[in-house]
């Protein structure tokens, strides 16, 4: 989901693509993701001194014209906000990020703002949105202004020097929540003469995966100055041990991937428990000398990740996950392999392995011990608290509020796609490796759920509070259309829309020209017009009221 994050910055050759973390594999696997994200790190700065010394001019996939271009059409302008609304315990500030799109803005119209919360990353990630997503698409029908508004202590709103655990002590819900009601009443928009604050302006909040719960959350908390909220993959949820994730994809993806997938599982698993076949095992997927078999089964969780990745626009989507099904289905020199003891690998499973070999194990520079490389256990691994250490932010909303280990299913006789060997205590081991007890602030010893789940849970709701989710998002079970949460009607005023084989915040992409988009998108934009279109009709400036 998640809608921070990790950046995948690979030069040169490397074939790795920019995720923003709503749909980045990397943040999904915790531990073993930091160090997925550290080896990246490494290969792009060793990328970068070659290039350098050859004089060369090649650029990461961030860097691309089409960035270059948005970067240029929309400018970056910032919004003074306090580290701390509530107690103004350090009196500091900082300037927090946003973007515009006046090109449908018409003066005196009582148009609206529709503002996109930038989640978890960098707001510059969420620039086509603006240019040719789901705020040019409402803007566009409806006129308006249109913004990205970056969130506190991502991309370059960052309020504080270093990432301690005290510095991120004003990272939370409340703190966030605040940024953007004070955004909405007191900014003024460059270039615009009209006042367009809010509440004499109707503001549209939308936001997908963890921003979609944040519009949800901003029109329970702020129904005075949110007009109307879109809640897209919105993980209203917050959940400690989220097992779920991985049986949406288990039961979503190809039968037969899922069945290579969970035979590979459970075969590893069986292997790991003798042994005198742990190491033989571990070498067939390149792991022969990584030490702990939760690291190991971490490492082999890699490319599930890649399902959050699907795009409905193949121009920003993965294709990675069906890639590795491919793999996994290919036709072995041999069936099987049979191990000391009579033990058999299947050829799925040997595919598995090579896969995992040649795309993950081959990270690993050869000046780097493979534990090194992929173990967890060794704390200083997770202790630099620079600021370009990027996956500390979202790494600790976790920790404190969010949740969200995504572990083998607590049954251990349930089918899995993932190891049984992650679990709840390797996963929540990073929080007191990475965030040790500061001077004026403690890391719970499991995160603080309340204090989301406090504001609706499974059933918010309010009027003009839109619900739309994918089908087979992986964050589906964290949202209102969880299998775990009552039905409820969809209707103009309280929309509760699924969009079919969806899977994360599907209904964000656009194209320029909507009626070239698949049915199934073309229809849910369709829909968010028509319903923020009656939305409005019901809008009355509230100083106009009380003049009256």
């Amino acid at each position: 989901m998640w809608a921070s994050l990790i950046r995948v910055t690979l030069l040169a050759s490397c074939t790795y693509t920019s995720y923003a973390l709503s749909s980045n594999p990397l943040h999904l696997m915790g531990r073993q993701g930091v160090n997925l994200w550290r080896l990246d790190q490494i290969h792009a700065a060793r990328a970068h001194s070659s290039a350098l010394a050859a004089q060369d001019s090649i650029q990461s996939p961030f860097f691309t014209a089409e960035k270059h271009h948005l970067s240029e059409e929309f400018t970056a302008y910032t919004f003074e906000q306090p580290l701390d609304h509530f107690g103004n315990e350090t009196g500091d500030t900082f300037g927090q990020r946003y973007w515009i799109n006046t090109r449908h803005y018409k003066s005196g119209t009582n148009a609206p703002v529709i503002v996109l919360d930038g989640g978890e990353t960098s707001g510059e990630d969420r620039l086509p949105f603006l240019d040719t997503g789901i705020v040019e698409i409402l803007a566009k029908a409806i006129g308006g202004v249109g913004v990205v508004l970056e969130h506190r202590y991502y991309g370059d709103s960052i309020p504080v020097k270093n990432f301690t655990t005290d510095s991120l002590r004003f990272l939370n819900n409340d703190q966030s929540a605040e940024d953007s009601a004070n955004f909405m009443r007191n900014v003024k928009f460059d270039g615009i003469d009209e006042n367009l604050t809010a509440p004499n302006t109707p503001w549209i909040y939308y936001g997908g995966s963890y921003a979609g719960a944040r519009a949800a959350h901003m029109k329970i908390l702020y129904p005075d100055i949110v007009y109307g909220a879109i809640a897209s993959s919105g993980v209203t949820h917050a959940q400690i041990m989220y097992w779920e994730y991985m049986d949406i994809i288990r039961r979503a993806a190809d039968p037969t991937c899922s069945k290579h997938i969970q035979n590979t599982v459970k075969t590893v698993d069986a292997l790991l428990a003798i042994p005198q076949l742990k190491k033989t095992v571990k070498g067939h997927f390149g792991l022969a000398d990584l030490e702990h078999d939760e690291d190991f089964a971490s490492v082999l969780e890699t490319p599930l990740g890649y399902w959050q990745a699907k795009v409905w626009d193949p121009a920003v989507g993965s294709t990675r996950f069906d890639e590795f099904c491919e793999a996994l289905d290919q036709s072995p020199i041999a069936h099987s392999m049979t191990l000391p003891g009579g033990v058999s690998l299947d050829f799925a499973t040997l595919n598995y392995a090579k896969w995992i070999r040649e795309n993950v194990v081959s990270r690993c520079p050869e000046d780097m011990a493979v534990d090194e490389c992929f173990g967890t256990f060794d704390d200083t691994k997770f202790q630099d608290t620079s600021l370009d250490q990027t996956w500390r932010a979202w790494q600790f909303q976790v920790c404190t509020q969010w949740g969200y280990f995504i572990t083998a299913p607590p049954d251990n006789s349930y089918p899995s796609i993932l190891s049984k060997h992650i679990t709840l205590e390797y996963l929540a081991m990073i929080c007191p490796q990475a965030f040790p007890k500061g001077k004026h602030f403690k890391v719970p010893s499991m995160p603080n759920v309340t204090a989301i789940n406090s504001l609706g849970d499974f059933t918010i709701a309010a009027d003009r509070l839109a619900i739309i989710d994918g089908e087979v998002d992986p964050w589906r079970p964290a949202t209102p259309h969880s299998d775990y949460a009552p039905d409820r009607p969809d209707t103009v005023l309280q929309p509760f829309k699924i969009i079919p084989n969806a899977v994360h915040h599907y209904d964000e992409y656009g194209l320029r020209d909507i009626t070239m988009e698949p049915p199934e998108i073309l229809k849910t934009h369709l829909e968010m017009i028509d319903f923020v279109t009656e939305w409005l009709k019901d809008w009355r400036n509230p100083s106009c009221t009380v003049a009256e």
